[in-house]
């Protein structure tokens, strides 16, 4: 799938070559493994080792404006510097969206129907100032601006539309790749037919989010869950990042080797394209309308059946009761003395009247609980269980994954004492 465009500077602008990769079929390989890497890495950092939400994407996002500085500053395409920045933007992308849902509660529905606004403006004010969208014609600053911002924006619009397409049908993450992996192939025979190559081009890139989201959730996901949870493959998200950030490492050697998606390099050993039909492109148009309804039938279908969800996290009550200290009685000491220094430090804060840091600490235990839990529920599922329902209880006093704002800090300090006397 590749795009075609006038590639003349406007008048002022300083004229490069052209700073994107020729799409190939090796431009779609390394996206999509870029985008799982999205998925793993930024999970491993924000759960495994405790950093946080808020304070990951602070992390990316100064990593981003570092890696998109050098990005801007090269004259031409240079495949690890490019290939970098938009691995670092996919996690930043993906932790933007992850903070609208996890932390501010904004539906996915709205996060989606904002992201999709956004990027129509994005796209709208790129086409009125350069009078293309194509990636072929990314040869001036202010261009290559508007197409990294269009990057950012699509990553976070699909993280939205690929969560929240989790949650309308309950799709396992193993199941979900073959929605998008279905309608990427779609694309491409559309394309293929005489479709708009731009139109094309970016819808292929925004459906390659959640298709690699998925194949990571897949890989990363334990083998057994509870009802509702992801399940897959049990490599972890370090396993799963490493594996993929070193097939990303390979393929960035062998085209700077090779030069095979350079541009130029690929328009002189290749035939160029035949001028476009603009009779094929409507009827391709009205093809991707249809698509378009087919797909959203399929996911309401997909909704109205019998299928197992998330649990409701104000529902979540265990049905064992354990007496103090025997829930962690099989689990590692060390993951449990971290537990309970989150818990301890979120008490501390709550009773000094310190609520931000309280809800951070709390945030923070939420989000190492979950990281542990591929590791402790195997060990012993009892207990595990009946921690989860007491840190769940915990969780719904600070307000986060629930609906419901923060509750007094009495309401939460009880809830840390009863946790802290489960864990001790």
């Amino acid at each position: 799938m590749t795009t075609t465009s006038d590639v003349r500077a406007r008048p002022g602008g300083q004229l490069m070559l052209n700073k994107v990769p020729e799409v190939t079929v090796w431009f779609w390989v390394i996206k999509i493994l870029c985008t799982t890497v999205g998925e793993s890495f930024a999970d491993w950092i924000n759960m495994k080792l405790g950093v946080g939400l808020v304070n990951t994407a602070w992390i990316f996002t100064a990593v981003f404006v570092v890696v998109l500085g050098v990005q801007l500053r090269l004259k031409r395409y240079v495949p690890f510097p490019y290939w970098l920045t938009v691995v670092v933007v996919s996690v930043t992308g993906t932790l933007y969206t992850d903070i609208l849902t996890d932390h501010l509660n904004v539906p996915l529905w709205i996060s989606s129907a904002v992201f999709s606004g956004l990027l129509a403006v994005v796209f709208g004010v790129w086409w009125l100032r350069e009078r293309t969208l194509s990636i072929h014609s990314v040869t001036t600053l202010p261009r290559e601006a508007f197409y990294w911002l269009a990057v950012l924006v699509t990553f976070a619009l699909g993280t939205a539309t690929g969560d929240w397409t989790l949650e309308l049908t309950g799709w396992s993450p193993g199941v979900s790749v073959l929605l998008p992996l279905g309608l990427i192939a779609s694309i491409t025979l559309l394309w293929k037919f005489g479709a708009n190559p731009v139109l094309s081009f970016w819808l292929a890139y925004i459906l390659t989010r959640p298709l690699g989201a998925n194949i990571g959730d897949w890989l990363g996901s334990p083998k057994t869950a509870p009802p509702g949870e992801p399940t897959g493959l049990a490599l972890g998200t370090f396993t799963t990042s490493l594996i993929f950030l070193g097939l990303i490492l390979a393929t960035v050697v062998y085209l700077t080797v090779t030069r095979s998606d350079v541009t130029e390099t690929y328009e002189a050993t290749h035939t160029p394209q035949h001028n476009a039909d603009p009779r094929k492109e409507r009827v391709a148009l009205v093809c991707f309308a249809l698509l378009a309804v087919a797909t959203g039938a399929l996911l309401s279908w997909a909704h109205s059946r019998p299928h197992v969800g998330p649990a409701p996290e104000a529902d979540a009550t265990s049905t064992v009761q354990l007496a103090p200290g025997q829930a962690v009685k099989k689990f590692p000491s060390s993951k449990v003395d971290a537990l309970r220094t989150l818990a301890s430090t979120s008490l501390k804060d709550a009773k000094s009247g310190n609520a931000t840091g309280a809800h951070a600490a709390a945030q923070s235990l939420r989000d190492l609980w979950d990281a542990d839990q591929a590791t402790l529920q195997p060990l012993d599922n009892t207990g595990w269980t009946f921690l989860d329902a007491q840190m769940d209880q915990v969780l719904k006093t600070f307000g986060i994954d629930h609906s419901n704002p923060p509750m007094a800090p009495t309401r939460q300090q009880a809830e840390l004492d009863k946790l802290l006397t489960d864990m001790r």
